[in-house]
């Protein structure tokens, strides 16, 4: 007779549960380690991107970003493309009681999208010197896409809770990547977001430029709670990266992954690369600078859903600007500020001269990391 077959479970690992090891058989300058990020044929000096949440990321903080050597991403679905002028829709959400907010978003983002906005908006990026990326969900993707590429987009994310390489609706035909890689021609197409190996593996397979990792991790998320789905960040981000690393043995093509949601800090931001990111992408972190949108309030995509809200208004508050977030310099010891300055030193500590140097250093299970030693700091808040 044969044993009955049992589901078996492994264990997972968030930023707070590991630690970077330091010391290799050198150290490096932290000015002497290199950050950069490429996606196609572009090159950025950060390895940081904005996220594509109203309350992260509109005109004004698209072209900031690219100044400073960053990529943000537009929101094609949001308050951006369905109203002509969106700041006071975006001052009545951050002004709205918290027990009125997420029915008010359902009524805001009710509103048509208005696919004018869509080429108006890159156009705008484009006109003041920055580099235009937006996102759609899958299921808008195709209407959307050729617009933003009629307008000059220069890059495309396809941005979902879980997005996979073989998607089943009623469409008679539904997203297909390949397709829309070789339509967007030389525009890099992002696709997220994803937590396991053979998704991962499978959306590089189709083509694409780049993949987004995390499920549920951000500030503003609720789908742990909502749909009770998602990876820890760390173990999502090493089963990507062995996806890719895999990928790129056998083709020869570096597809970079992106850690999406929940860093929250410089060292939670170190911990991403060191688990093997070759990017991160930014939300709350940079929602709480005087250039963000939401007047120090950040939510998510999935927030204003009609049906099933999956995400909450969280409120940040506005205490610092862009630059001191990315460059410094900053009095701060919570390591909301500088992140640049954290990630050059983190590398240059563990002697990792490149992004891809520092993802092969070495990391442990360290659940006491945070708390270890700190108990002055603890009981002193």
């Amino acid at each position: 007779m044969s044993q009955p077959q049992f589901k078996e479970m492994r264990r997972a690992y968030g930023f707070d549960d590991v630690a970077i090891v330091p010391g290799g058989h050198h150290t490096l300058n932290p000015e002497l380690v290199e950050i950069g990020f490429s996606l196609g044929k572009l090159e950025f000096q950060l390895p940081f991107i904005a996220a594509a949440m109203d309350g992260v990321t509109d005109v004004k903080m698209a072209v900031e970003f690219s100044k400073f050597g960053g990529l943000a991403v537009l929101n094609t679905e949001g308050v951006q493309t369905r109203y002509e002028d969106p700041d006071p829709i975006l001052a009545e959400i951050a002004a709205a009681p918290k027990d009125q907010v997420t029915a008010l978003m359902q009524k805001v983002y009710s509103a048509p999208i208005q696919p004018n906005l869509i080429g108006e908006r890159i156009r705008q990026i484009k006109a003041a010197g920055g580099v235009a990326a937006i996102s759609a969900t899958p299921m808008n993707t195709k209407k959307f896409a050729a617009i933003a590429k009629d307008a000059g987009v220069d890059v495309f994310v396809v941005q979902a809770t879980v997005t996979s390489a073989r998607h089943v609706s009623r469409s008679e035909k539904g997203l297909i990547f390949d397709e829309l890689v070789q339509n967007m021609g030389d525009v890099p197409v992002i696709v997220g977001n994803t937590v396991t190996f053979s998704a991962t593996k499978e959306l590089m397979e189709t083509g694409i430029a780049a993949v987004l990792i995390g499920v549920g991790p951000g500030a503003a998320c609720t789908s742990r709670e909502v749909l009770g789905i998602g990876v820890p960040q760390v173990t999502a981000t090493i089963d990507a990266a062995a996806a890719r690393d895999t990928y790129y043995r056998e083709t020869g093509r570096y597809v970079p992954i992106i850690t999406d949601g929940g860093v929250s800090n410089g060292g939670a931001m170190c911990k991403s690369f060191a688990a093997g990111a070759d990017a991160v992408m930014l939300g709350s972190i940079l929602a709480a600078t005087e250039e963000a949108p939401g007047r120090g309030h950040h939510w998510g995509m999935a927030t204003p859903h009609g049906e099933l809200p999956r995400g909450t208004r969280v409120k940040v508050s506005i205490n610092t600007t862009l630059r001191q977030t990315l460059f410094g310099p900053t009095s701060r010891t919570d390591g909301r500020e500088n992140l640049v300055g954290a990630l050059r030193t983190a590398m240059g500590t563990c002697g990792a001269r490149t992004i891809r140097d520092f993802q092969k250093t070495e990391m442990v299970i360290a659940p006491a990391i945070k708390t270890e030693g700190k108990s002055y700091q603890i009981a002193q808040g």
